[in-house]
């Protein structure tokens, strides 16, 4: 994936920088993005105002930056588990009980920014657009070759974003896990 541009370039070498990207993440992500100011990620970063802003000169820089980051990791921690799981299709759904179940588990950082920053962030769509196209590709990596597999892929995602939003409002994922079971069942025979 290509890193989401910024009107300035950050200084990318930067442990400052690094700070205030995790604080970032770990508020937007926990909290929502206008839940939390950028006085509450200065103060918890330890940075003081002018080194944020020399690394970020909006919220809106810092919410792509953060948008990428979690990108980055989320596919990253996705790719590896579905492998450590079998690395076939039978692999999606113990995967998703692993972050489901996870401490902090708040949903699809994507779909979340989307429901709060669409309208007013646009990009956001283009980049949420981008990491769905990302995980449907992994998921398509997963199923057999065939004249099917990218719309199959493309039922899957879709069924995964399901899971993942009944995840987040259920008192379990016991209910999202099965369900995607059982669609994932039916999808692939």
């Amino acid at each position: 994936m290509t890193a989401i541009a910024s009107p300035v370039p950050p200084v990318r070498d930067s442990a400052a920088r690094q700070r205030i990207l995790l604080t970032a993440h770990d508020l937007f992500y926990r909290d929502g993005v206008r839940a939390t100011g950028i006085d509450r990620v200065i103060a918890e970063s330890g940075v003081t105002k002018a080194t944020f802003y020399r690394h970020f000169p909006s919220k809106n820089d810092l919410v792509r930056a953060f948008l990428d980051h979690r990108h980055r990791r989320w596919m990253a921690w996705f790719v590896e588990a579905l492998q450590r799981h079998g690395g076939a299709a039978a692999a999606i759904v113990p995967s998703l009980a692993e972050w489901f179940r996870g401490e902090g588990f708040r949903g699809c950082a994507f779909i979340n920014s989307m429901g709060e920053l669409a309208g007013s962030l646009p990009e956001v769509a283009d980049i949420t657009r981008r990491h769905k196209q990302d995980m449907t590709d992994a998921i398509a990596a997963l199923l057999p070759a065939s004249r099917q597999r990218r719309q199959q892929a493309d039922a899957v995602a879709l069924a995964v974003d399901g899971a993942i939003i009944r995840a987040q409002f259920d008192p379990t994922p016991d209910a999202a896990l099965a369900a995607l079971a059982r669609i994932l069942k039916s999808l692939l025979a």
